[in-house]
């Protein structure tokens, strides 16, 4: 009997005899290999819902989702402007990099940040010359677009693929503007140079 119980396991109705110093060691293997295919699982079942929780954050909090009737080139191009713009949400970020207060503020469009430094002829999506914040209720600055700025004296800039973008022959600044609503939503169109939806407090 205790022979049995130490030494023996049955496969499909066959005894295989097995030493019982083997037995232990296999055992302790089947426990090891059943304790890391759960502690695997759970590491990557919670890693899914991390990342599932992430891009349903960053999707359900991108205005971009919302404008139609873009080429996806021009879509991704808009994307690459929000991107190298996130971290000036914090307008302290926009201020170290050097972005200042140009004391434009208008109605539907919000107060005026430029940097000098990147207005010239090239137009670089990454790159926009102004940034356009807005006074939420509580007085908090939020960034709700980025504009392009070109000298009026360079022919007027290719922008973003596509016929979609408007540029504005602002001759009292002798500059092309351009608007793009990357970070609050425009209905009247992600290039229009005002939004009715946006009101300074």
């Amino acid at each position: 009997m205790k022979k049995d119980l130490n030494g023996a396991m049955r496969s499909n109705g066959n005894a295989m005899f097995i030493p019982t110093g083997n037995l232990r060691a296999i055992t302790f293997l089947c426990f090891a290999v059943i304790f890391l295919a759960a502690s695997c699982k759970k590491e990557v079942n919670v890693s899914n819902a991390e990342d599932k929780q992430q891009m349903a954050v960053e999707s359900s909090g991108n205005v971009l989702n919302q404008y139609t009737g873009h080429s996806a080139q021009t879509k991704w191009e808009l994307q690459q402007a929000r991107a190298a713009t996130a971290r000036y949400k914090n307008i302290q970020n926009a201020l170290k990099d050097g972005y200042i207060d140009i004391n434009v503020v208008a109605e539907n469009m919000g107060y005026h940040y430029m940097k000098p430094s990147l207005v010239d002829a090239t137009f670089d999506i990454r790159n926009p010359e102004i940034l356009v914040y807005n006074k939420n209720h509580s007085g908090k600055m939020e960034l709700v677009a980025v504009e392009y700025a070109v000298p009026l004296t360079s022919p007027r800039p290719e922008g973003f693929t596509g016929a979609g973008d408007v540029w504005d022959e602002h001759t009292g600044f002798s500059l092309w503007l351009l608007h793009a609503w990357v970070w609050s939503y425009n209905p009247a169109g992600v290039f229009n140079s005002t939004n009715p939806d946006v009101h300074l407090h």
